[in-house]
């Protein structure tokens, strides 16, 4: 029998701090944590007490990268409380919104946190130094989503003009006319990216994933749809509580969620494809066939090649929205405060993203709860790990390091927005 020890200062290239421990006896691991010691943020106890109409403006704060989809799925929660359904030329603005978020969040981690990965080096600026042209595109792909945030949303980071039933003001359509140009590059880049991550060489693993994601009847489910899981169930939004339990672990400040009490799920991208494939766009559809996906993909290192064919949707569904664009008749319609429980999910580019608030009598705030992608993936994240390095514990500290950190941003994780990566120990005997 053989002691080892390895240890890694931090996870690089995901938002947050955790640390992994591993503990191996004879070749095997009897021990695998994945803890997340940020302190918790207390936005559902931040929330309690506010008013009904101000969710979407805190929840925003919870994340600098997808803050869109904090306010459409609180939005969705609130007004569902509340007894309106925003549709027609306002619910496609808010879906226009959300692909700016697509957008700009899946550039960044393809290009900035995942590729290098899988090209050898440490970070996307030295990706960058060695392939300018490269990152160019990227930074203009990027900036195509950035802008489309802004102009719906009064700015990139954290938008101020999102409110209950709609926007504070909505575009004219020549407003969008240069963005559209701008998006047509855009998607020009977003197919050559497409093509250039489905020659990267991918580990041959697959993992036999329960997959959750939003289905939605006639479109690739971002805004809002039906929770569906892979081995058939469906449930409607409200009914969330009764199929995802969230348990607090010892080893972690963030909590972990389980579908039926039965164990781990996922979520995010790879979730999304499996339950969606059919429902994007014809563009999409050819990009994914020639990549090499057939209609699910279960190695977590190809999520790379899903979420650029994501990009590839979001642009092309972005410029067909724009395109049939009427201007509404009024920005908002109304939303007045009932005295009941509203459930809203939407699917950010991580995965689907859940908020439940209670309202009182007053139009205050009583309860709030809020599901996140990445405290979804966590468990499965630990098991995603636990197969992959388990044949793997043989290999020198610096190799073995660098496969967990590359298992852990398959996923894109937000550790940030989980907390309610990477000081690594391995121990073994």
């Amino acid at each position: 029998m053989t002691h080892k020890s390895v240890r890694l200062g931090r996870l690089s290239r995901v938002e947050g701090e955790a640390a992994l421990l591993v503990r191996a006896h004879d070749g095997r691991i009897t021990d695998l944590q994945l803890n997340i010691y940020e302190p918790p943020r207390f936005f559902e106890a931040l929330l309690r007490g506010r008013s009904y109409d101000e969710p979407p403006d805190i929840t925003a704060r919870i994340c600098g990268i997808c803050p869109v989809a904090y306010q459409m799925s609180a939005c969705q929660a609130v007004e569902a409380a509340c007894g309106v359904e925003v549709t027609g030329p306002l619910r496609d603005l808010r879906l226009l919104l959300y692909y700016g978020e697509w957008i700009e969040s899946h550039t960044l981690h393809v290009f900035l946190l995942h590729a290098p990965d899988f090209l050898g080096y440490d970070s996307g600026m030295a990706l960058a130094a060695d392939h300018r042209g490269l990152m160019e595109r990227a930074l203009e792909l990027k900036k195509a989503g950035n802008e489309l945030v802004a102009t719906l949303g009064g700015r990139a980071i954290h938008p101020v003009n999102v409110r209950l039933g709609g926007f504070y003001r909505v575009p004219r359509p020549q407003e969008l006319a240069p963005v559209a140009e701008r998006l047509r590059r855009a998607r020009e880049h977003a197919l050559t990216a497409a093509a250039w991550v489905s020659g990267f060489d991918f580990p041959d693993v697959e993992f036999d994933y329960r997959f959750m994601a939003l289905r939605h009847t006639d479109e690739y489910a971002i805004l809002s749809g039906c929770p569906t899981v892979s081995d058939g169930t469906v449930f409607p939004v409200q009914e969330w509580p009764a199929h995802v339990v969230e348990e607090q672990v010892a080893h972690s400040t963030a909590v972990h969620a389980r579908l039926d009490g039965a164990g781990g799920y996922l979520v995010g991208a790879l979730a999304r494809y499996a339950i969606n494939s059919d429902r994007l766009s014809p563009l999409a559809r050819t990009v994914a066939r020639e990549a090499g996906l057939g209609p699910v993909c279960r190695n977590p290192f190809r999520s790379i090649v899903v979420r650029a064919v994501e990009i590839v949707h979001a642009c092309d569904e972005a410029l067909r929205l724009i395109d049939g664009y009427t201007e509404p008749d009024a920005p908002a319609v109304p939303v007045e405060p009932v005295a009941s429980i509203g459930h809203g999910a939407s699917e950010a580019p991580r995965g689907t993203l859940y908020h439940r608030y209670r309202l009182d009598e007053d139009g205050l705030i009583a309860e709030a709860d809020i599901v996140p992608p990445t405290s979804q993936n966590q468990a499965r994240i630990e098991a995603d790990l636990r197969e992959f390095i388990e044949p793997r514990l043989d290999l020198p500290h610096a190799e073995l390091a660098a496969w967990c950190e590359r298992s852990i941003r398959n996923h894109d994780p937000c550790i940030s927005c989980s907390t309610h990566f990477l000081d690594l120990r391995v121990e073994a005997r």
